[in-house]
């Protein structure tokens, strides 16, 4: 039997966890990872994209998601991408080369190819953990123990560094590592319950709900308590259940119903920024909290009873315990924003854009969201069928997110819609090269306002002139063509026709310049 080699002990530890596909960009210090019997990683264009696509991975699937890089500049090509998933806590594992040990000064920077002082720390303020082994036994040390970190709550990317010459010799058998969750204290549900008891409730659903939402939406119908979901909680539950508002906290009327309710109940964190408009939302008198484990940082709204552990767990126990309640939010709720938005000219065809995504979408498509106008407003408002249907990057704000991103979901068999505007596209263009020799199922949707629609806004709304805005873009249909991706530009009014599922790589062009949504920090105090 042929020796395993060092890389391929990660390749197949990586795919036990979750990561059957791994995206990464070959250099002449990683080559290791595509030498060998059995399935190399899914080439990208670039290194960003390559952790930006295992990062929607883990998004999609709720598993381990995976990337493989070179050293030096290849690794710090993916650092704002690894950014990005430590910003909503994904589970990723960002596997790059360094220089050859038999090369290495302790303490001196020779001029290696690729050398830097130390690669490890660009990464350190970010990460989960970082492990730098040194030879193939310390490879098989801390390689499950990287892969059970990434994955145990609270969640997040963690970068491992190996020498190149390390890469291709022969793997030493380690010692597994597993994640476990904490069983929730009893005694914590019952404070928990006390407060709930008689109130009435809202829920809010974050991230850490997604894999709950059955339990959740038990929960809501026996409390008859409301659903509010920030950004990574969309789906918990479904849009069209009766208990989910399906519209942003920042829309007055949503804003309205959280200050109403005596107790907020948070499953699943998420009470950022972002989500929350600098914590200047309106809140119920009581928060309770319910997570998965204890936040990195101390919670800006500190609660009046916090239940850590399991959130299968706790949810059906807080049922157990407390009484049912007949639902108090006004039935439409979502309906009556949306006419109102329909009828407001500054934003009537950007909910026309939103009801072509979502007339488009089937149960399985996951929408993946750049940050751009258009972005904002499917990332916002469009309906969710499911938890894990959408992947958007407000919890770093990274532009060029969306397309690599996609590479990610539909590698993982999901029909995808990329939201994307021009200038975030033209972050990544190359991107398309991986859609046609990957053929994946992606609708790249660009919506094209020349430039940087929401920074154009900005300046306007401040009263500044308009400088740095305003972009030279390509003819779309014609770049896609280039690629071979079947391309068509269209209207507002065709859009929908346009986006029906396909089964391969293609692209959507629309001229519009939409005003941004009530999301967007200009727009958060409004009347």
């Amino acid at each position: 039997m042929a020796e395993v080699s060092v890389a391929r002990s990660v390749l197949d530890a990586v795919a036990v966890h979750g990561a059957s596909t791994v995206f990464g960009l070959p250099g002449v210090h990683n080559l290791a990872f595509w030498k060998g019997a059995g399935k190399t990683p899914l080439v990208v264009r670039h290194e960003q994209a390559a952790v930006y696509a295992a990062d929607g991975w883990a998004r999609t699937t709720g598993r381990l998601g995976a990337a493989v890089v070179t050293t030096g500049p290849g690794a710090a090509n993916a650092l704002a991408a690894f950014g990005e998933a430590a910003s909503v806590g994904s589970p990723v594992l960002l596997v790059a080369s360094e220089i050859p040990q038999r090369l290495r000064r302790e303490g001196r920077v020779r001029g290696v190819l690729h050398e830097s002082r130390d690669q490890a720390a660009l990464f350190a303020p970010l990460a989960k953990a970082v492990f730098s082994p040194r030879t193939a036994a310390e490879v098989a040390e801390v390689l499950d123990l990287a892969l059970a970190t990434a994955m145990t709550h609270p969640r997040g990317p963690v970068y491992m560094d190996i020498p190149a010459d390390v890469l291709g010799e022969p793997a030493v058998t380690g010692t597994a590592a597993h994640w476990h969750e904490i069983e929730p204290a009893d005694a914590d549900v019952d404070a928990a319950a006390a407060v709930l008891d008689g109130a009435r409730v809202v829920i809010w659903a974050g991230g850490g709900a997604v894999d709950v939402e059955p339990s959740l939406a038990v929960l809501a119908e026996h409390l008859g308590a409301p659903v509010v979901a920030g950004y990574q909680g969309r789906g918990c539950p479904p849009t069209d259940h009766p208990a989910s508002v399906g519209l942003p906290p920042h829309e007055p009327e949503v804003a309205a119903l959280i200050g109403a309710a005596d107790v907020l109940l948070a499953v699943g964190g998420d009470l950022d920024g972002m989500n929350t408009r600098n914590w200047t939302m309106p809140r119920p008198p009581k928060l309770v909290t319910l997570d998965p484990a204890l936040p990195r940082d101390a919670p800006e709204w500190p609660a009046d009873a916090a239940v850590t552990g399991r959130l299968g767990d706790a949810l059906r126990g807080l049922r157990d315990r407390l009484s049912p309640h007949p639902a108090w939010a006004p039935d439409g709720l979502r309906k009556e924003v949306l006419a109102r938005l329909a009828a407001d000219p500054r934003t009537s065809e950007a909910v026309t854009l939103v009801e072509a995504v979502e007339s488009a979408r089937t149960a399985e498509t996951v929408l993946v969201c750049d940050m751009a106008v258009a972005g904002y407003w499917v990332g916002g408002y469009a309906s969710a069928p499911g938890p894990r249907r959408l992947a958007y990057p407000v919890g770093w704000g990274t532009l060029g997110f969306g397309l690599p991103a996609a590479i990610g979901a539909a590698a993982a068999g999901r029909p995808v819609i990329a939201v994307c505007g021009d200038g975030g596209l033209m972050m990544g263009v190359g991107e398309l090269a991986t859609l046609v020799q990957e053929q994946l199922p992606v609708t790249v949707l660009v919506v094209d306002d020349g430039g940087y629609g929401m920074l154009r806004y900005d300046q306007i709304h401040a009263g500044d002139d308009e400088v740095g805005v305003d972009l030279v873009t390509p003819d779309f249909p014609a770049l896609a063509a280039a690629f071979g991706i079947p391309a068509r530009q269209v209207t507002i009014r065709d859009l929908a026709g346009a986006l029906a599922p396909a089964e391969g790589p293609r692209l959507v062009h629309l001229r519009a310049r939409l005003t941004p949504p009530r999301t967007t920090s200009p727009r958060w105090y409004e009347d």
